[in-house]
C-alpha cells in the first residue's frame, strides 16, 4: 500500500488522483476531513482507507500496521503567517519524524514535503545542495518548522534513504479549502469575476516596480509528475526542488488571468502590511539542475499555460482533479 498524508488537501489529493490514474488504488489516505472542499477533493479519489493523522500516529507509534510499501508525506500546517511555534513543531516536525523513523526502521521508501520557505530571503540563493542546509535562515516559523526537519535528516546521516521536496509556488484544482493560504491565482480569479479588478502588492524596494515582485510559480500537475518522478526512480534520494526554474512576476500572474477570462486586465495596488514587509521575499526561482541530472526531463508548463488550463478547465467550470 502507498500511504499519502495530507491526502485529502492540495497536492496530497492530486497525488492520490494521479495514482488512480496509474491504476493504484492501493492507497491509504491520512487527513483530517474537516472542510467540505477536502471531501470533494477525495470524493473522485479510490482508495482503501481514510484515517485521521492523529489515529495513524498512533498505529505508527505502535507498530500496528504493516504492508506499507511506501510513504508520501504531504500533510503540514503550511502557513506562513501561523504564530504558534508549539503548534508548528508538533504537526510539522515532530510528526514528520515519527513517521521517518518508522518508515527507515521499515525500509519503507520515504518522501516528504519540504518547502522553498526555508530558503529565507534567497540572499545566498536558491540552491538544493544540501552540503549549504546550515547556512539557511528561514523567514517564518513555517518555513523553520520545514528547515528543522531537514536539519535532522542531515543529522541522522540519512539523505541517501529518503526524498525531501522543495515545493515553490504551487497553484492549480484542488486548493479550494485552503482560504488564505491559496495561490494569487484562485484569488486573482476571484477578484476580476467579483471586482472586475485584481489588487496586487505595492513594492518597498527601488529594483521592483509595483507587482513586479518575483515568484517561482508551478502548476500543479507539473509538481505531481516531478514528486512521482521519485516513486519510478526508487534508488534516488536527497532533497530536491520542486519549481519551474524560471522567476515570473505578480503582474504577468494578473494579466494571464484576465486574459483567460476573456477580459481587459485592470491591476491595482495596495500597501503591504507592515508586520510581513521585513519577511516578504522579492524574488525566488529554484535552482533545477540537480532534479534534471536525476533523470527528470518532462516538458513543465509555463505560468500561462498553467493558469490558462487552471482558470478555463476548472476555475470557471468550478471543478477539480478527476472530474
Amino acid at each position: 500500500m502507498i500511504v499519502v498524508t495530507g491526502g485529502a488537501g492540495f497536492i496530497g489529493s492530486a497525488i492520490a488522483q494521479e495514482l488512480n490514474v496509474r491504476g493504484r488504488k492501493d492507497i491509504i489516505i491520512v487527513d483530517d476531513v474537516d472542510h467540505l472542499e477536502k471531501a470533494k477533493n477525495i470524493a473522485s479519489i479510490k482508495y482503501k482507507e481514510l484515517r485521521g493523522k492523529d489515529f495513524f500516529l498512533k498505529k505508527i507509534l505502535s507498530r500496528e500496521i504493516d504492508s506499507i510499501e511506501m510513504i508520501i508525506h504531504m500533510g503540514a500546517c503550511s502557513s506562513t503567517t501561523e504564530t504558534d511555534e508549539k503548534f508548528l513543531t508538533k504537526n510539522n516536525y515532530h510528526y514528520t519524524r515519527h513517521l521517518a523513523t518508522y518508515a527507515l526502521e521499515k525500509d519503507i521508501r520515504f518522501i516528504y514535503a519540504s518547502s522553498a520557505a526555508t530558503y529565507g530571503n534567497g540572499e545566498i540563493g536558491y540552491s538544493d545542495d544540501e552540503s549549504k542546509l546550515n547556512t539557511l535562515r528561514p523567514l517564518n516559523l513555517y518555513g523553520e518548522s520545514k528547515h528543522k526537519f531537514d536539519l535532522w535528516v542531515k543529522s541522522q546521516g540519512v539523505l541517501d534513504r529518503v526524498v525531501g521536496l522543495k515545493y515553490f509556488n504551487i497553484f492549480g484544482p484542488n486548493e479550494y479549502h485552503k482560504k488564505n493560504m491559496q495561490s494569487m491565482v484562485i484569488k486573482g480569479f476571484i477578484q476580476a469575476r467579483e471586482k472586475n479588478k485584481i489588487c496586487l502588492f505595492k513594492s518597498y524596494r527601488k529594483e521592483y516596480q509595483d507587482g513586479g515582485q518575483e515568484r517561482d510559480f508551478l502548476y500543479i500537475k507539473d509538481a505531481v509528475k516531478m514528486t512521482l518522478f521519485f516513486l519510478d526512480h526508487p534508488t534516488i534520494c536527497g532533497i530536491f526542488n520542486i519549481g519551474s526554474g524560471k522567476a515570473r512576476n505578480w503582474n504577468d500572474l494578473a494579466t494571464t488571468i484576465f486574459k483567460a477570462m476573456g477580459s481587459d486586465p485592470k491591476i491595482e495596488y495596495m500597501p503591504m502590511p507592515e508586520n510581513i514587509r521585513n519577511q516578504y521575499q522579492y524574488h525566488t526561482c529554484a535552482e533545477t539542475q540537480k532534479l534534471l541530472e536525476a533523470g527528470y526531463n518532462m516538458q513543465i508548463n509555463s505560468l500561462e499555460e498553467g493558469i490558462i488550463d487552471y482558470v478555463k478547465n476548472y476555475l470557471i467550470p468550478t471543478k477539480r482533479l478527476g472530474n
